[in-house]
């Protein structure tokens, strides 16, 4: 067996196969992006080597770089994950040429399952059923003629492609025409071939793959299926084993023609069999062979109680037992899902999201979830760079049976806090409680037309220095240089959260001079409170010390203070954010509590909390509304820089006998 190994890969799969090496007595070697220096794959490894800055083409998929490292360390073989060089037919000739293993595939046959028109040929001399398609296209009028013989809607697709990058459906020879350009472009950006083909769209279509390895001498092992129907714009979100709701014939049917398929090509490692599966007429098709590990082969471990990293080192090596013998020792148990955490916003069409993440708590497996294995790479305080893949964690749960998995994932989400940046964690839980999902009914275009709406804030504007606190704040923590934090006027601010019924520990926003500008969701209720402040809904005036309702998409413009110092703005509910040293107060100074320690920017996110209420609201006819003015008396403790050395009799006098101006960028740290 190999003694160190190098991962030519980041995240949650660098983490994940540092664990097996780990249990195997193999040295890890982890190499990373300067921006990933802090990340868990780093420091949980034996050895870790920067590849410098930037982003992944000159960090990850930089070949020479990774082979300089392997080689100057001693590695004598490399696992590359998923992704980045995993697929990259001339890394694993540049390895075999170093003297470094490659474990996965041969150059071979990587190249030929990578390019899908070359995969249907193979597919079809395997007798693996194929779904009405065409070759390679040499224009788009060769396009419109094979579609309309194939019959629309067809999927355009790149034959480099891969992570749904080079699809698009064409309902039309306008579709078609306008999209033909568009995806070989696309192909030769992304995978330097702009090679297109087309094959038959299939309306209500189900994602099932089946888990494959070969051992390189004609024999091939299935390991199971796997659902991943659950998907947006092509990239799989949820994904289980066994698939729900398959007919066992065709389960058996898909395992058979799997292993036909690799064994024709003597397939040597992992690899997965991708395949269609009309759910109208219960015919399959193939798609697509993965040759390398994939995001989702945790499922199947759960289920067959396989160690398929440990098996793809065992087989690179020559230690892999017969597979006749593996596949004598293989039984499935119980089902698994796995949710594919993102730091990504739903709620804005998915987009990606990249920032700091103030505060990362996930639950442990053990008594409660004991079915529960979560593979991540954050910590509180990393920052999530824009470089790269969004994904934060694969949250993976194994019940009895479905329902019981689907249960563990509830109660994992429920425990599970990623705040600073938005993250699809949110989404995730509300797909859980869908009755398609429930069912295990859901089709490759189901998430598309499935409509979400969270409860959150958008920041439009931030305002001068608008902060969320809490009463009664931060205290207890002089004693380490960490000041009282809270509202200023913590009676205005009590006021607003007593106006909704709020609990008193209810957070809220403190706003200061200049107010923000704030888009709601869905619908809830507000209070503001404390120094006179101009508002306006969707530009009609609203009126302060008294409920308002907010309707989804509304959007709250707060002005200049014309009086006071402080006003606060309360929402039913209150606003969700995690405490830090026992309060949700911004500490600006600090760096801490609060949004990510500081006050509020436009493009923020502020989440709410929809706790209960502890009771009836109180009425603005029983609100004691204070007396807000532009002059305050002070008590002035006599300290001692009176001595005579700092000030005279005389300026004494005058300071005690001046009107003084508190500005507004004076610290909130006291005077």
């Amino acid at each position: 067996m190999f003694k160190k190994v190098l991962i030519a890969n980041r995240g949650a799969i660098a983490t994940r196969i540092i664990r097996t090496l780990r249990e195997m007595g193999i040295t890890s070697v982890a190499v990373y992006a300067d921006v990933d220096a802090r990340s868990l794959h780093v420091r949980q490894a034996d050895e870790a080597y920067s590849l410098g800055e930037g982003g992944a083409a000159d960090t990850y998929l930089n070949s020479d770089k990774v082979l300089e490292i392997a080689r100057a360390c001693g590695a004598e073989a490399i696992h590359p994950g998923y992704g980045f060089l995993s697929e990259n037919a001339t890394f694993v000739s540049a390895c075999e040429a170093a003297g470094i293993t490659f474990i996965g595939p041969t150059p071979e046959q990587m190249q030929s399952f990578g390019l899908k028109h070359r995969a249907r040929e193979i597919a079809a001399a395997a007798g693996v059923p194929l779904p009405p398609g065409s070759g390679l296209l040499a224009d788009v009028d060769a396009a419109c003629a094979e579609a309309a013989d194939i019959g629309y809607p067809v999927m355009l697709k790149s034959t480099a492609g891969g992570g749904g990058i080079g699809m698009q459906v064409c309902d039309s020879e306008a579709v078609l025409r306008e999209a033909f350009n568009k995806v070989k472009q696309l192909g030769k950006n992304n995978f330097a071939d702009d090679g297109v083909f087309l094959e038959k769209y299939i309306a209500r279509a189900r994602h099932i793959e089946v888990q494959a390895f070969g051992d390189g001498q004609g024999s091939v092992l299935a390991i199971g299926e796997r659902d991943c129907s659950a998907q947006r714009r092509n990239q799989k979100v949820i994904e289980e084993c066994p698939a729900p709701n398959l007919p066992e014939p065709v389960r058996q049917r898909l395992y058979q023609l799997a292993e036909a398929l690799l064994s024709s090509v003597n397939y040597r490692n992992a690899a997965t069999v991708e395949y269609i599966f009309d759910a109208d007429t219960e015919e399959c098709y193939f798609l697509e062979v993965n040759t390398r590990l994939q995001v989702e082969h945790g499922v199947t471990e759960m289920v067959w109680s396989v160690d398929l990293v440990q098996w793809m080192l065992q087989q690179a090596a020559g230690e892999l037992p017969p597979l006749d013998e593996l596949r004598q020792g293989l039984s499935a148990s119980g089902h698994a899902i796995q949710l594919r955490v993102y730091a990504e916003d739903p709620y804005r069409d998915f987009q990606p999201c990249a920032g700091l993440l103030s505060h990362v708590a996930f639950p442990q497996p053990g008594e409660a979830l004991p079915g529960l294995r979560i593979e991540h790479w954050l910590e509180s305080g990393i920052e999530v760079s824009p470089y790269f893949d969004p994904m934060l964690a694969k949250i993976l749960y194994r019940g009895a049976d479905r329902d019981a998995a689907i249960q563990g994932l509830r109660e994992t989400l429920d425990q599970t806090q990623l705040y600073g940046i938005e993250s699809n964690c949110a989404y995730l839980r509300y797909l859980l409680d869908d009755a398609v999902v429930a069912k295990g009914d859901v089709t490759t275009r189901y998430l598309a037309q499935l409509a979400w709406q969270p409860a959150r804030i958008d920041v439009l504007q931030g305002g001068t220095q608008t902060t969320i606190q809490d009463y009664p704040g931060r205290s207890g923590y002089w004693d380490v240089g960490v000041p009282p934090s809270g509202p200023f006027d913590n009676y205005s601010f009590r006021l607003a959260n007593a106006m909704l019924g709020n609990t008193p520990d209810a957070a809220a926003l403190e706003i200061t001079l200049q107010g923000p500008s704030l888009q709601f969701s869905a619908p809830t209720r507000i209070v503001v409170a404390g120094a006179e402040i101009p508002l306006s809904l969707d530009g009609d005036p609203v009126a302060m010390h008294t409920p308002v309702e907010v309707a989804a998409g509304q959007t709250l413009i707060m002005g200049r203070i014309e009086r006071g110092a402080r006003a606060y703005l309360a929402v039913a509910g209150g606003l969700d954010c995690p405490e830090y040293l026992g309060s949700r107060s911004t500490f600006t100074l600090g760096q801490f509590g609060g949004h990510n320690g500081r006050a509020l920017r436009t493009g923020d996110v502020l989440a709410l909390a929809q706790s209960a209420s502890t009771g009836p609201a109180l009425s603005p006819d029983q609100a004691a509304l204070p007396d807000i003015g532009s002059q305050w008396s002070l008590r002035v403790i006599y300290g001692p820089h009176g001595a005579p050395d700092f000030f005279t009799d005389a300026d004494i006098q005058q300071f005690f006998s001046t009107d003084w101006e508190v500005h507004y960028n004076s610290s909130r740290t006291g005077v």
